[in-house]
């Protein structure tokens, strides 16, 4: 996948700014595509040349025009392209997990350190993910949902990004358990 398929595809609620589309990137886009501002401001240029998203020049009384960005015809028609084409398996590169594989020759301390660190910052995902579905949800239970809700495409993106900090947080909470076990084990021998 390009970031200009993400890029489309947060752009299909409507029009957006570049900090907008920034900040939808950090809330939701992030659990599937990671992007720096400036890479985003870049690929709205290009988008916009190759005539997949337009802009428009909004004024503004005591702040600099802002250019609002939506998705064209062609937008739509690369986005329906890119989903029709086979999806690539996705990977795991972490240099945590490299870490952990080296568990049996090196200090653990540093790794409990580091997996209890990323077991926080999954937490707080988690906690940010429930928050963003509750809110897309509003009073409809999750089925209800599932079955009516006028966008479905972010909320199930949202649970898989949930699942995932979720897997993530488990895991590193039972490494940290396993790697202080064994620490115990050692000492006592």
């Amino acid at each position: 996948m390009a970031l200009r398929h993400a890029v489309l595809a947060a752009l299909l609620d409507g029009e957006l700014s570049g900090y907008q589309l920034a900040k939808a990137f950090d809330l939701g886009v992030a659990n599937f595509w990671y992007a720096q501002p400036q890479q985003l401001y870049a690929e709205l240029t290009r988008l916009e040349k190759d005539g997949l998203i337009a802009g428009r020049e909004v004024l503004q009384r005591s702040r600099p025009t802002k250019r609002l960005f939506q998705v064209t015809e062609a937008g739509l028609a690369e986005l329906g392209e890119f989903t029709a084409a086979s999806a690539k398996p996705s990977f795991v590169r972490d240099d945590l997990l490299v870490k952990v594989q080296a568990a049996d020759h090196v200090d653990p301390g540093a790794l409990i350190a580091q997996l209890t660190e990323r077991a926080a910052f999954a937490q707080a995902k988690i906690d940010l993910f429930g928050k963003l579905l509750r809110g897309m949800r509003g009073d409809r239970t999750e089925e209800e949902f599932l079955r009516h809700g006028d966008r479905v495409g972010p909320y199930l993106t949202c649970l898989r990004g949930l699942a995932f900090e979720q897997g993530n947080r488990d895991w590193c909470e039972r490494t940290v358990a396993v790697l202080r076990e064994r620490q115990r084990a050692r000492a006592r021998r």
